[in-house]
């Protein structure tokens, strides 16, 4: 049976829920992903985890707190003011504590999200840019298809 390595291109149905056992991803019900691993898809702690393991596997890997994204970062609640929020997106959009607001990279060719956490009178936002799941326990439950 193949197994996972370092650069292997893995078809596989994945479930991920934080400590609460909220999902914050899941494919079982739907097709299964494809992904190449070492290209950042995953976190690398999820990475390591999956290599040795066998095709055909259904397991589950329970992390600890920040070890599948890293710790929370106080220096990445940051806020924005309504002038750049006006520019980056649609200027009549109200935003609430709990949005979660896609932001183009400085270069463009991405995004990345931020969660509201609080509204100013004046329209500026206090957005959170830590990952959801960042300092938090993570349970990834996989089941791997293929290996290649």
């Amino acid at each position: 049976m193949p197994h996972v390595q370092e650069g292997s291109f893995l078809t596989l149905h994945y479930r991920m829920s934080g400590p609460q056992g909220q999902v914050i991803i899941d494919t079982f019900d739907g097709q299964p992903a494809t992904l190449s691993l070492g290209a950042g898809e995953l976190s690398p702690a999820i990475e390591q985890r999956l290599l040795g393991l066998e095709e055909g596997t259904h397991t589950v890997i329970e992390l600890a707190e920040g070890e599948a994204f890293g710790e929370r970062q106080p220096d990445m609640v940051q806020w924005v003011a309504r002038k750049l929020l006006n520019q980056l997106g649609d200027p009549h959009e109200q935003y609430a504590e709990g949005d979660v607001v896609q932001f183009p990279t400085p270069d463009g060719l991405g995004s990345y999200a931020g969660a509201a956490v609080e509204v100013r009178e004046d329209g500026a936002v206090l957005f959170d840019f830590n990952h959801p799941l960042a300092g938090r326990a993570v349970r990834f439950e996989v089941q791997l298809i293929g290996v290649l």
